[in-house]
């Protein structure tokens, strides 16, 4: 397969190096008095980007002439990172442009190193969008994702004196040679206003008049498939004012005034919301939704309409997945389209809306579940709440018979809240007007019907389904740890890149001599190469000859970055008293990283904890031989590529029933790290996978957690374990803040007086003793240790984000593969301009 690639296109490395050169000199007017090392990294994209837009082309054009159902995948955030060395991998012409740019004098790592994070994500939730889409290329499903081009993405974190301090990401400060402007797709959307009811032809028809405009003009991003023939498209929505600027105003000398509307307006694309954040109140999040779901139902059906086709048919040309809540608002807009605008009656027009909504649920917490205040969504979108009423009216009405005699039940399935103010339940809209509601993991799909919505389980039985999350094993593997896919290509074959199933046959290699020795000295390097990373990003100097114990994701209390801060507590006093636990501990370093939401104030001081415990272990002289934390700063895609293929143990130790699945788990499995995790999430799958002996599973499942529930007490499993008491009594002696006296005190109010809610002290026993499982097996069998981690690859077919894709297609969104013919773009675009 990769043979082929290198050769399909006829891109020689002259050819490349002939563009590239182009590229620098036309594009970007540099000679060798004048360049920059930004410019070498856009003439490099626009290099391979001119490869990519024949056949991005010839994709939308097969799929038009197929007449090809099309999903629409709406998610408000897309996690993508960076795109230079996925796109040149999937090309196929890696090889020829490393040559190419040595032959220049320049390296290409260095010039791909440039690109800067495309962060328009706070997390899992926007990085497995980005893995669909890739799945969903390679696949050669036709696909558009949909959502909002951020000028300022995901903040960038620095640590000072320990905290957490937020910077602003303006990613997009030397352009973006990716992206492709397109002025000619352009929509209003209106906000505020009233709403008139006009009477023609013995039919209320219904009239918004918006009192504030504002245009979406769309940017297209290729998101290019593997072996480059598909290439489908992530639309992203920049918002701009209708008017410059008022003129008369400015004649008048109010210049401030007479860009106010357009400041207004441009505000909507600005920054991406951090995850946590309280919305509600949050005016500007509501008009973000709504501005970019507005945007995309107008795309999606102009582009339907071009079909001449009859609305009955809309269902079979496109499906809509609305990933989180955050487009719910799909809902009423597409109904207000087909009512208002199309004139189809209510029964039409709900069917087509249900039969083409399907929504994931991405959390098992109540109180993340979205809410809007009444009465700001019906000054900002009064149209769309009185069809929200319609909707709610008549799903009561069907309800009623479910629950007779049940006003209470009634009471928590309708979509309005009767609290003070009233607000609108959005995960309940989404479920009553999409014809599908899938969680993200075995264990997260049962409990979203027996705990969260048992009711419209009842209502909706066939409506709830699992489609357990995947990753790309291209981004993950092929991409991010290139010796160890080199490894296992030579092992059994290439097959693996898009049939991902084909990594169990890489199970006998567990036990071969040769392969498992190999598979120790790449994990060697890629420590090596992940501590001159880090040196480089933050000056941090770790040793790559120690166990690699990783936690990267949100801080989150339900995450419990606490419960591994314990942990290290108690290795640390155990060193200190020379104890039996740790008389032949491997040395270790232990890594975290991750953002903490800006508003949330024990998920930073979490991070402070962090940091004040590595500098008292890191400058201890009897410690520090055997332990070293970290705390890796601005933690993002880039740094996940180095440091996941690095890792030997992945922290997977969220409370069970609180994460609903995790994709961290994944990456990890699949590059070779052992887990350390509860039964939660994709936790449980893991393990049925490679075996609970292949991992170190530890923790109350989440129906002991349920059981243990209000008669729960912390304090008294704290201190009924004399290690542990020794361990909370130096955070509670301020050893870690000796200078910064009682800054944890929240932490320690959260657990012992609130209660523990994430049952730390219930978990931190058999967590202990399951580290040091690990620790104890690394230092006294590294044979074992790496038979198991070759285990987990060939164990990790199942967590392919195509397995999960083609579940979607086949059970929810009724999709079929469109091939798209590879084209060398032999007809020159002379010939293309002239048919035009």
């Amino acid at each position: 397969m990769k043979d082929e690639l290198k050769t399909r296109f006829g891109h020689t490395a002259k050819d490349l190096a002939q563009d590239f050169a182009e590229q620098l000199k036309y594009s970007q007017d540099a000679d060798i008095y004048h360049t920059t090392a930004e410019g070498r990294y856009t003439a490099l994209a626009l290099a391979i980007r001119d490869r990519i837009v024949h056949q991005w082309n010839l994709s939308r054009k097969t799929q038009r002439k197929e007449n090809a159902k099309r999903i629409n995948y709406l998610s408000l955030e897309f996690l993508m990172g960076r795109a230079m060395t996925n796109n040149v991998i999937n090309l196929g012409v890696e090889d020829q442009l490393k040559e190419a740019l040595s032959s220049l004098g320049y390296t290409y790592e260095e010039l791909a190193d440039m690109e800067p994070d495309a962060g328009l994500g706070n997390g899992g939730l926007g990085r497995l969008a980005a893995c669909f889409l890739d799945s969903l290329a390679t696949l050669e499903y036709p696909a558009y994702g949909y959502g909002i081009r951020y000028n300022y993405g995901i903040f960038r974190q620095q640590i000072k004196n320990g905290w957490q301090v937020e910077q602003p990401d303006n990613w997009l400060r030397n352009g973006n040679p990716w992206e492709l402007k397109r002025p000619d797709v352009v929509y209003t959307v209106q906000f505020g206003g009233e709403v008139k009811m006009i009477r023609e032809k013995g039919k209320d028809n219904f009239k918004w008049i918006g009192s504030e405009q504002v245009n979406g003009v769309a940017y297209d991003t290729p998101i290019v498939g593997y072996g480059c023939k598909t290439v489908n498209t992530l639309r992203l929505w920049s918002a701009t004012s209708p008017e410059e600027f008022n003129f008369h105003e400015f004649n008048d000398g109010d210049y401030t005034e007479a860009v106010r509307s357009k400041i207004s307006a441009e505000n909507l694309s600005q920054v991406l919301y951090p995850n946590d954040t309280l919305y509600m109140g949050k005016e500007l999040r509501l008009k973000q939704q709504y501005f970019f779901v507005a945007c995309s139902l107008a795309d999606i059906i102009r582009s339907f309409k071009r079909r001449k086709l009859s609305w009955s048919q809309f269902p079979d040309f496109a499906a809509i997945q609305l990933n989180d809540t955050h487009p719910s608002l799909a809902i009423p807009e597409m109904m207000r389209l087909l009512l208002d605008e199309e004139g189809l009656s209510w029964d039409e027009a709900w069917d087509i809306t249900v039969a083409i909504m399907g929504y994931t649920n991405h959390t098992l917490m109540p109180e993340a579940l979205e809410k809007w205040t009444l009465p700001m969504l019906q000054s900002i979108l009064p149209r769309h709440m009185q069809i929200i009423y319609e909707i709610n009216h008549r799903f009561l009405q069907s309800a009623v018979s479910f629950f007779p005699l049940q006003p209470q039940v009634l009471g928590q399935i309708s979509i309005i809240e009767e609290s003070n103010p009233k607000q609108v339940r959005m995960a309940n809209l989404a479920i009553i007007g999409s014809h599908s509601t899938n969680g993200v993991a075995a264990l997260h799909s049962e409990l979203l019907k027996r705990s969260m919505f048992p009711q419209f389980n009842l209502i909706y039985p066939k409506r709830f389904n699992n489609k357990t999350n995947g990753i790309t094993q291209r981004r993950w593997l092929l991409d991010a740890n290139p010796r160890l896919a080199q490894k296992i290509t030579e092992a059994i074959g290439d097959g693996w890149i898009t049939d991902y199933s084909q990594i169990a046959k890489l199970a006998p290699f567990a036990t071969d001599k040769a392969f498992v020795s190999d598979f120790a000295k790449i994990k060697l390097e890629n420590k090596v190469k992940a501590a001159a990373f880090l040196k480089k990003d933050s000056g941090m100097i770790i040793d790559p000859n120690t166990l690699f114990d990783v936690q990267v994701k949100r801080i989150h209390e339900y995450k419990r970055q606490l419960l591994n801060a314990l942990n290290i507590m108690l290795i640390y006093n155990d060193i200190k008293k020379g104890g039996k636990a740790t008389e032949n501990m491997p040395p270790m370093t232990f890594l975290f990283g991750g953002k903490a939401a800006p508003g949330y104030v024990n998920a930073k001081l979490i991070i402070k904890l962090i940091n004040n415990i590595a500098k008292v272990i890191n400058g201890d002289s009897q410690a520090n031989k055997l332990l070293s934390i970290q705390f890796m700063p601005n933690y993002r895609v880039t740094m996940a590529e180095s440091i996941i293929p690095a890792t030997d143990l992945s922290e997977q130790i969220s409370t069970a029933g609180t994460e609903a699945s995790g994709t961290g788990n994944m990456k990890f499995m699949c590059n070779g790290a052992l887990t350390i995790g509860t039964m939660d999430g994709a936790n449980v799958e893991i393990a049925e996978e490679v075996g609970k002996d292949n991992m170190f599973i530890f923790g109350h499942t989440e129906e002991e957690i349920s059981q243990l529930g209000k008669s729960y007490n912390p304090f008294a499993w704290a201190m009924g374990d004399n290690e542990i008491k020794e361990a909370v009594a130096l955070l509670s002696t301020g050893y870690f803040n000796v200078n910064e006296p009682n800054i944890f005190d929240p932490l320690r109010k959260s657990l012992f007086e609130d209660g523990d809610r994430y049952f730390h002290f219930a978990d931190l026993r058999m967590y202990a003793d399951a580290h040091k499982s690990a620790r104890d097996l690394y230092r006294g069998d590294q044979n074992e240790w790496n038979r198991k981690a070759i285990l987990n690859i060939a164990s990790s077919g199942k967590f392919s984000s195509d397995r999960t894709i083609g579940e979607y297609a086949k059970d929810i969104w009724a999709l079929k593969q469109c091939p798209v013919q590879r084209d060398d773009g032999t007809e020159t675009a002379l010939q293309d301009a002239m048919k035009k």
